[in-house]
């Protein structure tokens, strides 16, 4: 049996709930950029630079961010947990992996925020 120390969640209901809940918010946000892009004014940079400047798109970018790497972390541990049964292998992979979410995230953070 795989231990379940490097999940995100405690046992796989909670990762089950965090995978849909994050499924849900990356819907949301990718019908709020659509219709944005859609039924918005036409695009140039300062239309665009106004629109991330808002503070509400700040925080569902971020959001959505956020439950990407959520459901990407979620889903390769299942992978790798599955298909990498030796232990030292998959401990690097997964500390690859945890590490670009790292980096996603905080290049993320700097982005939106222009901090």
């Amino acid at each position: 049996m795989v231990n379940h120390v490097s999940s995100v969640g405690r046992n796989g209901v909670h990762d089950f709930v965090l995978v849909r809940a994050s499924a849900v918010i990356i819907a949301l946000y990718t019908l709020y950029m659509l219709g944005y892009l859609l039924f918005g004014p036409e695009l140039n940079y300062e239309v665009w630079s106004g629109f991330f400047d808002k503070t509400s798109t700040r925080v569902f970018t971020m959001m959505a961010l956020l439950s990407v790497l959520i459901h990407a972390w979620i889903g390769l541990w299942q992978v790798l947990t599955d298909y990498i049964k030796h232990a030292a292998v998959r401990a690097v992979l997964q500390f690859g992996v945890v590490a670009t979410l790292f980096v996603y995230l905080f290049s993320g953070f700097f982005i939106v925020w222009g901090a």
